[in-house]
This record gives C-alpha cells, structure tokens and sequence, in this order.
C-alpha cells in the first residue's frame, strides 16, 4: 500500500496532523495502536491554556519565550479546532469541560518556587494583555481544603479552560477517517528509507506501508522507530519518559463538580497539582511528573496515594469520600535539552514532531497546522520553529551557573508538598550534600552543554539516563 504521507502515532499531536493533512486532500495513513495504552495524551487532563505553565524557568532563554508564543497561538485556535472536528466526525458533543482557570498559591510548596512561579505567572499575563482577575480564594465555595495548605491568592483566567482528553482522541480518529485517511490499529516497529530518502514503515507484525513521506509522532518511542539511521538519532536530543499519574473520581452524593480548571502553579519538577470537571459527577485529578529509565505501563502505589492525599489536602476534604473510577498512566516525551524536535531530520521526507513534555495536546492544532504547511509548500508558515529542528546541539533553557540552585529547590518543593519535617539544621546540611553532588554531576558531564534541572536531578539517581546525555553531548563536542 503507498501513501502520499503516513504519520505516526495515535496521540493528540499525530492524530492532529493526520487529520489535518488529510483535509487537506493528501492520501494519508495513521499508523498507531488505538488503545493508546499508557499514553500521555489519553492520561492527561488536557489543560487547555498556556499562562498558568508559565514558570520562571521557561521565560529564562529565548527558547522558552518561543514554547509560551505557540502555546499563545495554539490556545486562539482551539475554537474553530474544536468547531472543524465536530463537523467532520459528526459528533457535536462539546470537548470543552470547564470554563476558566483558577491558578492557586497555597502554603502547600515553598516561597523560592511556589511564590516565584505564581508572580510569573500573573506579571506575563499582564504583559501579555491576556484578561484574568485577582480573587479571593475563601470565597470559592467548593474548595474546602486542609487548613495547613489554605490557599493564600488566587487568580482567575477566564480564557483557559479544558478539554476532555478521552473526547478529543475519539473525534480525531472519526474524522480523519471521515476525511478518507486510512487508520492501522497496529504500532510501528521501524520507519524504512532507501538512498537517504523515507519510504514507509515496517508494522510490528511485519507489514511494510509505503509513503512519500512519514511524520514519526509517537512521543516517547519516537526515537525507538529510528533503528536503522544511527547516524542520525545519535545528534537528536534523546528523549526521557515523564512518567505521571491521573486518577478520576466520582464526587460523593451532593457535592457538586467545580465549574473550572483548579490548579497550582508548576512545582517539584511537575504540573503543580490540578484538578480538571469532565461532567457527569467526574473529576480528573493530577499533579505527578517523574523521569524514569523505561515508560511505565502501570502506576505505583506511592505516586498514586501521594496524589489523593495532595488533592484531598489541597483542593478539598469531600475528596475524601469520592470513588475511583480509574487510575491512568501516561508518559510525557522529554528531550534531553527540554525543548520540542519539530521538523525534517537527517532523511529526506522523515519528520519528527516530538517532545512536546506537558504542552503536546495543548499544542496539537498549531502544530498540525505548521506540519501540514511545510509539506504542502506553503513557504510563509507565520511561525519560525527552526531552532527546534530535531537535529541540533543542545539548547540552553536555564544558565548554567542557575541550574544547580533550581534543581535543589525543586527537590525541596517536593520535600514540602511530601509534608516533610525537618529539623532546622538540616537543610544547610542537604543544601551543600545536594548542590555539591548536582555540581560534580554537571562538571563531569561536559564543560558547557548543561541538561535541564528535573534531569540533572533524576541522572544523579539513573546512570541510563547519565550515559545516555554524555553520549548525545560527545556528537556536538
């Protein structure tokens, strides 16, 4: 069988795309089991906005300014998005499940994160000029949270709302279909290419699919599909796992949902803790980001219990008394430099679109939008993702002499948002112990390329993910 383009990946941003391409009148095959089994976008909330992720970090390098202007322009999208899916898969179903966001500075964290972030959060959108109201947290009748961790400010950001993750993934596979692309319920296991040039992928039950073109969209495997360009993937940033739980819950009888998204700002390497309606009496709650050797397929005991007892200490003690309905797993694609690899790779035709960490489905119209522009010629994209192309150096998100600094107060976050106790004259001990180990971790690394601070912490513990950027960082030395 030979396509004009096959893309794949089954998540937000493959499934964007191959719809998108598809409109567009080209022949296209979306490969990608749809079960999505411990996929990022089938397990996140779905957040749909872009300030309330704002950090200080992210607005430290000219890099991070160019992820918050897609997120920018990816949130004015969404409307006439949500408004083209629904008509092409015929299903009229809103994918819009709350209204606003509530961005929350709790005594939950720590003042040189929590506080920072928070301050960042409200000074970009007013230079944005993005509408949001200062509120008063003790008059949102539905938070009832522990005294310990009352909220102390909040924020209201009537543009950013949500959607419902499960919705959008079924909508894109009906209308991509509708719109005469061909979808095969089957993983990719190679991307082949003859002369230097893409021309299909092998499926894992040995199938060959033949294309023009292949758009690799498969988040953290990605890089997994390109065995046979060595060459190649040895100069792209590896990508990590961000391995996170959800959990939804049934609120108990006669308490009702919120009608917005209520969330933190982003803390201890993570989302901050979110809780997100989906109707019907269900509320998705999340909060976890952890870097691990391998995607995993199922949650741990640990991580789960620390999300209930955070959300019911946090948000509000009726928690309590909620059923689970399901507890999903996703795992987030993080390159080692922090940053997105968009764009064609090292082989004529072959394109990644990858890497997004937390902003993938958020992003995923604009990105189809830009994917679909550059193979179809249109020169004048209105967006410059160049300094993304997946071959490349390693970008510079945080200075070098900051990065220890911000990886040890990340890992205090979390030691807080945990509810630690520690006496006094420890934390001198574990600042120096710490920022003493981070330090050597990086002067051994290489003199100048300097990973983002939730890698330097977690290839301090992982000597995988360790010998995994001392590799990447020898191609560009």
């Amino acid at each position: 069988m030979e396509f004009d383009v096959i893309v794949v990946g089954a998540g937000a941003v493959g499934g964007s795309i191959a719809y998108e391409l598809s409109s567009r009148g080209l022949n296209v095959c979306r490969v990608g089991e749809t079960d999505r089994a411990n996929a990022a976008s089938k397990a996140a909330g779905a957040m749909n906005g872009c300030f309330g992720e704002v950090t200080s970090g992210l607005l430290a390098s000219d890099f991070g300014r160019l992820k918050l202007d897609m997120d920018r322009q990816a949130q004015q999208l969404w409307p006439s998005w949500a408004e083209r899916l629904a008509i092409s898969s015929s299903n009229a179903t809103s994918l819009f499940t709350a209204m606003g966001t509530h961005v929350l500075l709790n005594t939950a964290g720590m003042d040189e994160v929590d506080s920072v972030n928070y301050d960042t959060i409200e000074s970009t959108l007013s230079e944005y000029g993005e509408p949001y109201e200062v509120i008063d947290p003790r008059k949102m009748e539905w938070l009832k949270p522990n005294h310990l961790v009352r909220p102390l400010r909040g924020l209201y950001i009537p543009n950013e709302h949500s959607v419902n993750s499960h919705l959008l993934l079924e909508k894109l596979d009906a209308a991509f279909v509708a719109e005469g692309g061909t979808l095969k319920n089957e993983n990719a296991r190679r991307v082949l290419a003859e002369g230097g040039v893409a021309t299909g992928v092998e499926l894992s039950g040995g199938e060959v699919l033949w294309a023009r073109k292949v758009i690799v969209a498969a988040g953290v495997h990605s890089l997994d599909l390109l065995s046979d360009f060595d060459d190649v993937v040895k100069k792209i940033p590896p990508l990590f796992s961000g391995y996170g739980v959800s959990v939804l819950v049934k609120m108990p009888e006669g308490v009702e949902l919120p009608g917005s998204v209520i969330r933190t700002p982003n803390r201890a390497f993570a989302c901050g803790l979110h809780c997100v309606p989906r109707g019907d009496g269900i509320l998705y709650l999340g909060a976890t980001n952890i870097i691990s050797e391998q995607p995993k397929t199922h949650a741990l005991i640990s991580d789960v219990q620390f999300l209930l007892d955070c959300a019911v200490d946090q948000l509000s003690l009726d928690l309590h008394g909620a059923e689970v309905i399901s507890i999903q797993v996703g795992n987030r694609p993080i390159p080692a430099d922090g940053f997105p690899l968009i764009g064609e790779c090292g082989v004529e035709g072959l394109w990644l679109a990858t890497g997004t960490y937390r902003d993938g489905l958020h992003q995923s119209p604009l990105l189809a939008s830009y994917i679909a522009d550059c193979l179809t010629g249109l020169k004048d994209t209105g967006l410059d993702l160049s300094p993304f192309t997946p071959m490349r150096a390693p970008l510079t998100g945080f200075a070098r002499e900051n990065t220890v600094k911000e990886t040890v107060q990340q890992m205090f976050a979390t030691g807080y948002e945990y509810r630690w106790d520690i006496k006094p004259y420890w934390f001198p001990l574990l600042d120096e112990g710490l920022s003493r180990n981070y330090q050597q971790l990086i002067n051994d690394l290489h003199p100048s390329f300097t990973p983002p601070p939730e890698l330097v912490a977690f290839s301090y513990l992982y000597e995988s993910i360790l010998n995994k950027l001392s590799q990447y960082y020898r191609e560009w030395s």
